[in-house]
Order: structure tokens, then sequence, then C-alpha cells
């Protein structure tokens, strides 16, 4: 199922979810149409499993690019140089699930504007807790407000997924780097 909801992530990232056929799912999830419908009651619903499938694998690899830091301060960094290495080459140019069902479905989607929600706001709570882990280790300065710059964090990390779909180069250490000017 898995494999099949890769395949799936890989055509809803690059096409959006209106543009995207039954026809095109099945192809990219390797399923004949009764397949699909058997899995999953409709498009929507495929959606729904390729969306959650996204989420997970890339709440994981944010997880794993933090662990690589030896303070707060340095995970928060490899969090960012995570995005800016998620933001490019084939990937980049795919796109992020949750920025393009914020940008095409929220405004009428509730369930996918909930979901979208959720997933923001889970990773700006990640982000405010590392941020407070530097604080705790004093690798981060106490007057840096956590709950603020996580909220800005997201909005960088968010914009660099659009700015990678749009396929501008991205230098990761500099655009790091001044991200974590924030935290000074």
């Amino acid at each position: 199922m898995d494999t099949a909801l890769d395949g799936a992530i890989r055509v809803f990232c690059e096409r959006g979810y209106h543009a995207t056929s039954i026809g095109d799912l099945t192809a990219a999830m390797r399923l004949a149409t009764g397949s699909v419908y058997k899995a999953f009651r409709d498009k929507h619903a495929v959606f729904l499993g390729a969306f959650g499938r996204y989420t997970a694998v890339r709440v994981e690899q944010t997880r794993r690019a933090a662990a690589r830091g030896a303070n707060g301060r340095e995970r928060v960094r490899h969090v960012l140089l995570s995005y800016v290495e998620h933001s490019q080459g084939a990937e980049g140019r795919r796109g992020c699930m949750v920025v393009g069902s914020a940008v095409e479905l929220s405004a009428v989607d509730p369930e996918m504007r909930a979901r979208v929600t959720a997933q923001l706001k889970t990773n700006e709570a990640f982000i405010a807790g590392l941020i407070r882990e530097g604080q705790a280790d004093g690798s981060i300065p106490g007057h840096v407000d956590a709950d603020d710059t996580a909220r800005l964090m997201i909005c960088m990390t968010q914009g660099l997924r659009v700015v990678g779909k749009a396929r501008l180069p991205l230098d990761g250490e500099r655009l790091a780097g001044v991200a974590m000017k924030l935290l000074a």
C-alpha cells in the first residue's frame, strides 16, 4: 500500500488535486482502476491516504534531520537545511503536498483545511520545542520568543517549498545562516 500511495503522492504533488485524474492515479499507483476503487472509495480518499503517508514520511525526515544536531540551535539548523534539501532537485520541482493542499484545497475542503492546519501546527510546535531546548542548553538566548520565531520559521520553510517548485536556486548554507540570525 505504501508503494502505491508513494505513486499517488508523486502525481498529486506534480499536478495538484484537481488536475489529477483517476487514470493518472492508476498509472502512478500501478493498480487497475477497479483495484483503486476497491482500496479507496474515490479520488478524495486516495488523496487523504496519500496526504497521511506524505506527512508521516516528512515528519520522520524532519525528526532525523534534527537528531543530527548536538544542541537545540544545531537541531534547528539541521531542520532548516533539510527543508532546503527537499526543496531542490526532482523533489523540489515536484512540490510539497502540504503547500499544494493549502493553496488548492484549504478554501474549499474543510477536511483538508483541518489536516493542513494540524500539520503546520505540528511542525511549528516541533520547531518551538527545539528553540526551547536550545534555550535550556544555552545555545539559544532566553530572550528569543520560541512561538513567534517558530511561526516565522514555518513561513520560511513553506516558502522554501514554493521556491523549489518554481525552480529557483537555493543556497542551503547561506539561507540557513540568515535564518539562524533569528536565534541570536
